[in-house]
């Protein structure tokens, strides 16, 4: 079918279709009872063109017209032509968080990233003076982050965002919902800030810049710190170190408190089994932590309760420790617990 369809479905479906009503793509059909589930990157062949015309896609400009003040004829120069990229589909199932501790660590705690990160933090120090003392978080995490995230600026990605978010969006139905959310950011935030969507690149995931911020964490977190009148996360190293910083802060970030305690390598009691089984919803109180556990503990900032986690070593055994407060801001920077603790690892080699 012609591109065309937008330009004349985008009017004619306005007020016919409702999300409700969508039939689910043959191609999203899950397996029968019993039968392993196929990738998403099974079901799609590479550079496969995507069908503008389908429901999803017509709600999609839709809402790209009435609600956020696109013209057809904008969004037909846009979509024109975009096609699925297959690789995208293939790393999102096999993401590093995914990898046990003891496999994910030593890909960032290397000494050549803490030799340079040492080296960024006498560089950059003046403008890290500046963030500790206006926004309230340590230098060592932030530029740990900076590391984890792009090396430093020396690895942003090299997807093309606006194929990246249309692939997730109509191939990966696991996580559609959420991708047809940032890539309506990600047209808004090219609009407020005069970029073509076409022209940037980043992630497997969909996130860019030296933060790889995601299009809606750019658009709340992100801050020009420069004072060129900008919010440039991709060449200015103080908005992109401002900006990590503002992310963190904003997560419940608590300056100079704890990150985590190590607990040992068995947890002592029921409760504390229970609260490391929910993951990043456990939450136990820090006194009943010390009890159960018979160790000692820092205080939590404002008493916050604290989460249970287990780090998977190479012997087939595990560490636990517990995530207080500025450990659960950094999983809401990255949902992982892996990540977390890996920042905070790499944040104290810093300070050695």
């Amino acid at each position: 079918m012609r591109f065309s369809v937008l330009h004349r479905g985008v009017v004619a479906l306005f007020f016919l279709l409702s999300w409700a009503s969508f039939p689910c793509p043959s191609s999203w059909a899950g397996a029968g009872a019993g039968e392993p589930q196929p990738l998403a990157a099974d079901l799609v062949e590479d550079g496969q063109a995507i069908d503008l015309s389908s429901p999803r896609y017509q709600e999609l400009f839709q809402e790209l017209v009435t609600r956020h003040g696109f013209s057809p004829e904008e969004l037909e120069r846009l979509f024109a032509g975009v096609t699925i990229k297959k690789r995208v589909l293939e790393l999102m199932d096999t993401q590093w968080e995914a990898k046990p501790y003891f496999e994910y660590f030593p890909r960032f705690l290397t000494p050549q990233l803490i030799q340079e990160g040492k080296r960024l933090l006498l560089e950059h120090r003046e403008v890290l003076d500046r963030i500790e003392n206006e926004i309230g978080v340590e230098r060592e995490v932030v530029v740990a982050i900076w590391g984890i995230e792009t090396q430093f600026g020396k690895h942003k990605g090299g997807f093309s965002m606006f194929q990246t978010l249309n692939t997730m969006f109509d191939a990966y139905p696991r996580r559609s919902k959420f991708y047809r959310e940032q890539l309506i950011e990600y047209l808004l935030l090219c609009r407020e800030n005069g970029v073509d969507p076409l022209t940037i690149t980043g992630s497997y995931g969909g996130a860019f810049g030296q933060t790889q911020f995601i299009p809606s964490s750019f658009r709340l977190y992100a801050v020009d710190f420069d004072g060129d009148g900008r919010r440039d996360v991709w060449e200015s190293v103080p908005d992109v170190l401002a900006s990590i910083a503002n992310y963190l802060q904003r997560s419940g970030w608590t300056f100079k408190g704890p990150v985590y305690r190590e607990l040992g390598k068995k947890l002592k009691g029921e409760k504390l089994e229970k609260a490391y089984a929910q993951g990043r919803k456990g939450f136990v109180s820090r006194a009943e932590v010390k009890k159960i556990q018979k160790i000692d503990l820092p205080p939590s900032p404002e008493n916050k309760e604290l989460t249970i986690v287990g780090l998977e070593l190479s012997d087939g055994g595990m560490q636990y420790v517990a995530g207080y407060p500025n450990f659960q801001a950094i999983t809401k920077w990255n949902n992982s617990n892996r990540y977390a603790m890996v920042a905070a690892e790499l944040a104290e080699k810093f300070r050695e």
